[in-house]
This record gives structure tokens, sequence and C-alpha cells, in this order.
């Protein structure tokens, strides 16, 4: 089983691991019929965003041409100019609506697995409504096969419910914080609304009386709506409960949790003042008590505004726009449809795979616990990469009858040509610390032996996520649980 060959690719389709569940979309809605779980599964099986499992096959692109923004977040600082820098809000180069569609239509042909056209920033979509709905109906012309998405803070949302429609933008995303004001004061010093600055709690509320609008009003014209919210310690940790029951109660389909990202360097209010972001262990726990009620998104990336590729990657360097606007476009529908088949075939193969995994019967006590595993893996739900080039670890949590995948950890290069090697050691150490064991194509004596002394097994192997994680799983109970 290998993945399609999708001609003028120059990565692999699965770039990333194929989680241990496709997402779906069942159990989203308690009032869902099975035929309607089916109709929102067709709408998000391309989507990367959307979908844990899509994620790995399909790409998505982001075009910069929305810099305004009408809100001030204390963790956001846009800046055009860091190539390195991989976090919302920044971009290399802003388009105009004629460059952006030019870039979708070239890139299109050189990655024919992508799906998604996103508008995300560097500011707010709907603060620069015209560059951003231009885009739109460019793209919608000459490239009518992929999808529309808009992410934004809500605050015009309510205006624009309309024309969203009217383009077919099928998927609006939110940042929404907090649905407690005095809470949202701690994040927005100010909100800009109807030619007026609003500061402190003032522009707090209207900011979230216009979030509650545009969700309902999202539901109401049957828009996929996926709400995200940045966990910040100390600020809106405990809240996220309550914000993920309220969103569910206004008919958001997907929650993510994200979180803060806060260093000095970046220049926002949160890195200047020592804020920190939360450990892993402190998200998972909260996206853990948010589970029950509505489906998580744990995959995502915190992508740049000008991301190209799928998750986990970053192309934008090689589409700049000296690079691209020198291209023609490529865009060719019937050999794009080609590769989609390509794709759903080998998902097709993949999940059959799975299912012949799910038969294994692992044996384990009544009350065994649950464990983390990290794995290397450059996609095709396998074990499939060398410890020293891995760029992350997907993070997954087992307990002898389900692998469910609950996040990635990023990592720096470990293979640095003896530069650094002990110091990312160190670090590669600390991002899975709360992992049991590893799982690798190839590590070497060093690295295998500083990960043994903290506590960390190794396993080298080349299977398939699901079967090796369920076997360690037994091995490690009968060697630990009495």
């Amino acid at each position: 089983m290998t993945p399609p060959s999708t001609g003028l690719v120059t990565s692999p389709i699965t770039e990333t691991t194929i989680e241990a569940k496709s997402s779906g979309c069942g159990g989203c809605s308690s009032s869902a019929t099975g035929e309607m779980d089916e109709k929102l599964q067709q709408r998000i099986a391309k989507h990367p965003c959307y979908s844990e499992e899509a994620h790995h096959h399909y790409a998505r692109l982001h075009v910069a041409v929305a810099p305004a923004c009408n809100i001030q977040c204390n963790y956001c600082n846009r800046k055009y100019d860091c190539a390195n820098e991989s976090r919302p809000g920044v971009v290399s180069e802003l388009l105009t609506p004629e460059e952006a569609a030019h870039k979708v239509l070239v890139i299109a042909g050189k990655i024919p697995q992508l799906t998604v056209l996103g508008i995300a920033g560097p500011g707010d979509p709907l603060a620069n409504p015209e560059r951003t709905f231009r885009t739109f109906e460019l793209v919608a012309e000459k490239a009518p096969d992929i999808k529309l998405c808009l992410s934004t803070n809500g605050l015009m949302l309510p205006e624009y419910i309309d024309r969203i429609k009217q383009l077919n933008i099928d998927h609006v995303t939110i940042t929404i914080n907090m649905v407690d004001p005095e809470i949202g004061a701690k994040i927005y010093p100010w909100v800009h609304y109807k030619r007026k600055r609003y500061r402190g709690i003032e522009g707090v509320r209207i900011l979230h009386e216009k979030q509650m609008e545009g969700l309902q009003a999202l539901k109401e014209a049957d828009i996929l709506c996926k709400v995200n919210s940045v966990m910040i310690p100390g600020i809106n940790d405990e809240h996220l409960v309550e914000v993920n029951k309220v969103i569910r109660s206004h008919g958001a389909f997907l929650h993510n949790i994200m979180p803060l990202i806060s260093a000095p360097e970046h220049g926002t209010h949160f890195g200047l003042t020592g804020q920190r972001g939360p450990t892993p262990k402190e998200l998972k726990a909260v996206q853990d008590s948010c589970a029950g009620n509505m489906k998580m998104m744990r995959h995502c990336r915190q992508c740049r505004a000008d991301a190209v590729g799928l998750l986990g990657e970053d192309r934008s360097q090689e589409f700049t726009k000296d690079k691209f606007m020198a291209m023609a476009p490529e865009y060719d529908l019937a050999q794009r449809q080609e590769v989609h088949a390509g794709i759903e075939k080998f998902r097709e193969e993949l999940k059959a795979a799975k299912q012949a995994v799910e038969t294994l019967h692992v044996t384990s006590p009544q009350n065994a616990p649950k464990i983390l595993v990290a794995v290397a893996t450059k996609g095709g739900g396998l074990v499939n990469q060398h410890f020293g080039h891995a760029k992350e670890f997907q993070v997954y949590e087992v307990d002898g009858k389900e692998v469910r995948f609950i996040g990635h950890r990023k990592i720096d290069h470990y293979c640095q040509g003896g530069y650094g090697e002990t110091a990312t050691l160190e670090n590669i150490i600390a991002a899975i610390a709360d992992c049991k064991a590893v799982f690798v194509a190839k590590i070497g004596d060093c690295p295998k032996e500083k990960l043994h002394a903290a506590g960390i097994q190794t396993v080298e192997t080349y299977d398939m996520i699901d079967k090796a994680a369920l076997e360690y799983y037994q091995q490690y109970v009968q060697e630990t649980v009495s």
C-alpha cells in the first residue's frame, strides 16, 4: 500500500501521521441523523483543518490580502518580514486580490492536492472586506473546485453573513477567547467599531456581542464554524470550559483550543510582560475537559497567514511573490480530479488496514493506566522517520483498546552536524517527558541512551502506528502493572 503519485508534487501527500481515528462528524450534534452525518462528512472530507484525517492528504493555502485589523490582542504583533516565524498573523509579503488569485492558480497546479483557500490575515479579513471578497470572487470564477474559507475575530461577521453565503464560503473560523468580558478585558486592550475606538471592557462587550451574533448567524445560514481559542494560563484557561459550552449551544461545529505562543522576541504585550504559554499537559487537560461536549481539533499547527502546503509543513518560501508571479497558471481541473481520486483510493486502503488492526486484542488489567507515546512519522499511518530527522512528534494516548491522537510536539532537528545537539536533545526530552516511549524508524546509540536515562523507552520499527502502539502497551502493562 503506497501513496498515489501526484505528478507535479515535490513532497509526499502524507507528510504527517494518519490518526488512529478519522474525525468525521458523528456526535458533533446530538440531533444529527445518520443522513446528516454523511452530508457533514462530505463537506469536511477534503478540508485539512476541519477533518483530522484529511489533513494528512490534502493541502491548504492562505493568501495575505487583509492587512488591517479592528481589534488589538495582547498575544498578537503582526509582522510582514519574518519568514522563519510559524504563527498566526505573520506574513512575508502582502498581496493584491489579483496577485492572490494568480498565486492560487499557480499552486493549484503545482500542488494538485490543494483543496482549500483561506484568508486569515495578517489582520482580519472582514476588516478588509473589499480585498477579501474580491479575492474570493476571482478564485471562485477560475477554480470552482477549491473550497473558500476565512478566519475572523467576529467583530464584523454579522454584517457580512449574506455576502459570505452568496460566495459559497462554507467554512468560517472565529477566534473566541472568552464569553465573560471581565476576562476579555485582560486579552483585548481596544476594539475599533463603527469608526470609533473603544478601550477596555466597553470594547470587549461589543466584541463578545458580535461574536455571539455571528456564530448564531452562521448556524442559521448552514455555514460550518470552527472556533479557535487561545489558552492563556492564569487568564482564560479555567474559563475555556464555559467558552466551550456557550459556543456549542450557538452551533459551533469544531473547537480548537490552541496554546498561547509567547516570547519576548515576538514583541507582543504578553511576550514582553512574561506571560507564559501552557505546558502540553495543561493544554491536554483543558482539551480533554471539553472533548465530551463537542468535537475537538487537536491537529492544528497555528499556521502563518501565508502558509502553503499540508498542515505541518510550510512551503511558502517556494512561492514568494517574485517566484509565483513569474510562473504561468497550471490549474487543470481534470488533472486535479484524477489526483484526488487516487488519494481517496489510498484512504480507503488505509481504512481497511486500520479495521484489521482494530481486531487486535490486547489483554490488560481492568485498572491498567492510559499512557502517552510519541511517534516520528512522515505519514501513511506508519512509524517511518529517523529520530534525528523529526521536526515534530505526534503524540498518542493508548489504553490497550484504543490508540488516540492527542496532539503534536514541535522540536528542533537533532541531527545538526554536531552543532548544538546536546542542547537540542535536552529540549526534545523535555518536550516528550510525559511519554513512556518514542517510536522511530531508526535512532543512534547516544540519544537512545539519554532517552532511556530520562525514563523514555525507544522502539525502532517500521509498522503501523496503531499496531506498534498496542503491542508496546501490552508489553508495558505486563512489565509494570501487577
